[in-house]
């Protein structure tokens, strides 16, 4: 563990209260004095057995990601350097209702396959666990940054009931409760849905109520992708808002978007609805991405019909001619309910990343684009890219409003969640660069938020939400787990053409006291272990 005085920063907390001068000393991974405006004061300084020269930089919480998607990142590439260089000390990972525990052997490779697009297949890692206790273990061998985990609603029906559109039975029920007790009593901090994703979306509000109440019973929260964030987003909204109510658990609305043409403009409305349920005393935060494009699978857009039976069921259908003309009307006449109840526009749709290199020649190119490059129709295209890649493409799908992320983002119960896939050829910019960019270009540019607030967005709400008491603000025996960044340069480098690309002004972070990037460059310190739920 390091001893060390960071010397004259100007300390932005994680309160939203106003920076202020001060030395902060870190020893054995804790935060163990903060002295304000010492020189100036003429007190006697503290000392250590290094010290850092801080003058001109802002001395923060680390920044902690509320909607990752790490998962196996973590323990593929101990550097990690996507989120470490933001300075992002913990993920909130297990998102979208679809993980890796808890799993028996059948529901692994079910679940690798479904989500090959967001983490790859998983083959060159020994998935040697079973259990969240187990995942979590192994996440405690090190890793880069710490990592909390949500119970994945969908895993655990695919488990319990396998991926058949149909009710659980009350002995399934009452088995699945059980699962996410267990997931919550070996130490994950909630529960997660993605109810546009199978086979999480064929569970019932009845069902996902019964499992909230378990959640809201060891004081976790419930972390819903909700079923729509198109056609009907606000009433998908409302049925979490409701639904939490109803179930006594604390909710939190993760990629808290409003897109589609059929929403552009209409974030106040949305707003309105939070905080008419916070006036009625809900436990409510939501989070989101500073960009515009959305990011998934393209498999995701596909209706949920199509998907019931699991992964190979889904590419049984996409060969089917029958089989597949049904979907391509639902996709582009009806709109599918994978494509959020809007008929799908394939010219916004953009191959981000796929599993085989030998299809690379679509990534970077939207639907449209390679089905005009071959002379066929998008549809054709994108069921051959399916099939060929066995639903491993991930796209970008660039249908946000910016007058809808700029009011989101205003929400006193906002945080900052990267949403960000690391896999492909081309990933989304905001797995590398969500957290620099709102601090440079939403706080310096543009001042949707001025610093200390966006700081508080990323640091202590999303702490509070994750009932962390000790992590979250520069305060005395708090974990040291910090960020120090030039307010005048932080700024994002990834950009859609070069998604990669590092920020910049973020020269030190440190995680547990210990250094995992100095002078702007990543250590081989991993530092980092899994945060489990605090108990009540």
């Amino acid at each position: 563990m390091e001893n060390l005085v960071i010397r004259d920063a100007d300390v932005v907390d994680g309160t939203g209260a106003d920076a202020y001068r001060a030395d902060v000393v870190v020893d054995d991974g804790r935060i163990v004095s903060i002295v304000k405006e010492a020189a100036a004061a003429g007190c006697q300084r503290p000392r250590a057995r290094r010290e850092l020269d801080a003058e001109g930089l802002v001395l923060s919480p680390g920044f902690i990601d509320m909607h990752a998607h790490s998962d196996l990142a973590l323990l593929r590439d101990p550097d990690h350097s996507a989120k470490a260089a933001q300075g992002v000390t913990l993920e909130v990972i297990g998102q979208d209702g679809l993980s890796y525990a808890p799993v028996d052997d059948r529901t692994l490779d079910e679940v690798r396959r479904a989500i090959t697009g967001w983490n790859g297949y998983g083959d060159d890692l020994d998935l040697d666990w079973r259990s969240v206790g187990e995942y979590l273990d192994r996440l405690d061998r090190g890793i880069a940054v710490n990592a909390a985990y949500l119970v994945p609603q969908g895993t655990v029906r695919a488990l319990v009931v396998g991926w058949e559109d149909r009710p659980a039975t009350p002995g399934e029920l009452e088995r699945m409760r059980r699962l996410v007790a267990e997931g919550l009593e070996q130490g994950a901090v909630g529960l997660s849905s993605g109810l546009t994703y199978t086979p999480g979306l064929y569970a019932g509000n009845a069902e996902l109520a019964e499992l909230c109440r378990v959640v809201a019973r060891y004081g976790g929260y419930y972390a819903p992708h909700h079923r729509s964030y198109g056609a009907g987003a606000l009433e998908a909204y409302a049925e979490m808002v409701d639904l939490a109510r109803e179930a006594g658990c604390a909710l939190h609305l993760t990629h808290a978007t409003m897109n589609f043409g059929v929403n552009e403009g209409r974030a106040p409305e949305l707003l309105a609805l939070l905080d008419e349920a916070l006036a009625c005393g809900a436990d409510l935060t939501l989070d989101s991405y500073p960009y515009t494009p959305g990011c998934t699978t393209l498999a995701a857009l596909l209706p949920s019909w199509a998907g019931e039976g699991g992964p190979e069921e889904l590419l049984r259908r996409l060969a089917d001619d029958a089989s597949a003309e049904r979907i391509r009307h639902d996709l582009e006449v009806t709109g599918a309910d994978g494509c959020h109840g809007v008929p799908v526009d394939w010219d916004t749709v953009e191959i981000s990343g796929v599993a085989d290199p030998a299809l690379g020649d679509f990534v970077g190119r939207t639907v449209l684009a390679s089905a005009r490059l071959r002379g066929e129709d998008p549809w054709a295209t994108a069921r051959r890219l399916l099939l060929a890649d066995r639903l491993g493409p991930t796209i970008l799908q660039h249908v946000g409003h910016e007058e809808n992320v700029r009011a989101i983002m205003r929400h006193r119960v906002h945080t900052g969640g990267s949403d960000g896939i690391l896999t492909g050829a081309r990933p989304h910019p905001r797995a590398y660069g969500t957290f620099p960019r709102y601090l440079g270009h939403y706080a310096r540019e543009l001042g949707v938020l001025s610093l200390e607030e966006c700081v508080a967005h990323l640091t202590g709400r999303p702490a509070a939400r994750l009932r962390l008491p000790d992590r979250g603000l520069v305060r005395e025996g708090y974990r040291a787990d910090l960020v120090l960044f030039d307010p005048a340069t932080v700024a994002a480098g990834a950009t859609y053409d070069a998604p990669r690309t590092p920020p910049t002004g973020i020269p030190y972070v440190l995680v547990d006291g210990r250094f995992v990037i100095e002078d702007g460059r990543r250590t081989d310190v991993l530092a980092g272990r899994a945060v489990r739920r605090t108990p009540r």
